[in-house]
């Protein structure tokens, strides 16, 4: 496939405004699996798996504590998925936001306030989509390409690709397997750091954007991630950062 994943710029930009947005994503996510089953993780196969993913993407063991404290509370928090796609204002640009929300039309409204702002167009479910492919992403410091090839082939691991960047190895799987590739990597490396254990959207092909164009997406994509609402940016143009 060859994609580029920004490994560098997932792995080493975790700036202290990055870090809450990943805690509010993870705390979200944790509330929701505790609150639609039982908030013990021993008892809820998905709550278990968001408080690994959670850790594993360096969430502190005291904002987990409390977004299961508060599903176990009387909180009125109800949150639901919803995706929305659109374009940006030339080039071929794409965009999917997901959310989670207990008022769709608050995040509606927010959405589309920052695609007016940026002279970008929100569009209907699937206008988008079709470009992308979901995969399970796990990046990590390690370069024995071979060592991991046999260790998830070993697992029956479905692996799409392995790519290697400056010491970041990139891995992609299924999504369905991605706890099952974390778990035969952390057999293959005892003490391994995961600098990015997530599925996303990765887009088939990509475009540069210039001038303008490029400074309204980059607006589009910074108004976004101030909405509390927004847990996920996937995109399609390379030259972002």
């Amino acid at each position: 496939m060859g994609r580029h994943f920004e490994v560098r710029a997932a792995a080493m930009q975790k700036t202290a405004n990055q870090k809450a947005k990943i805690y509010s994503r993870y705390s979200k996510e944790i509330l929701v699996a505790a609150k639609n089953g039982d908030p013990n993780p021993d008892m809820n196969q998905t709550l278990k798996k968001a408080i690994e993913r959670a850790k594993a993407n360096n969430v502190p063991a005291d904002v987990i504590k409390r977004a299961i404290d508060k599903a176990k509370s009387s909180a009125d928090e109800n949150y639901s998925s919803a995706r929305y796609e659109g374009f940006g204002s030339g080039g071929g640009s794409t965009i999917i936001i997901d959310c989670l929300t207990d008022n769709p039309n608050r995040t509606i409204a927010n959405l589309r306030a920052c695609f007016n702002k940026s002279h970008a167009k929100l569009g209907v479910g699937g206008s988008v989509s079709f470009g992308y492919e979901h995969l399970g992403v796990i990046v990590i410091q390690y370069d024995d390409e071979e060592a991991m090839m046999d260790c998830l082939i070993e697992k029956e691991i479905d692996l799409k690709e392995i790519e290697i960047e400056e010491g970041y190895m990139t891995i992609t799987v299924e999504p369905t397997q991605l706890d099952d590739a974390k778990e035969a990597i952390e057999a293959l490396i005892p003490d391994v750091k995961f600098e990015v254990l997530e599925d996303k959207m990765v887009p088939n092909e990509t475009v540069s954007l210039e001038g303008e164009d490029l400074d309204l997406f980059k607006r589009l994509v910074t108004l976004l991630d101030d909405v509390d609402d927004v847990q996920n940016v996937y995109h399609n143009v390379d030259n972002l950062n």
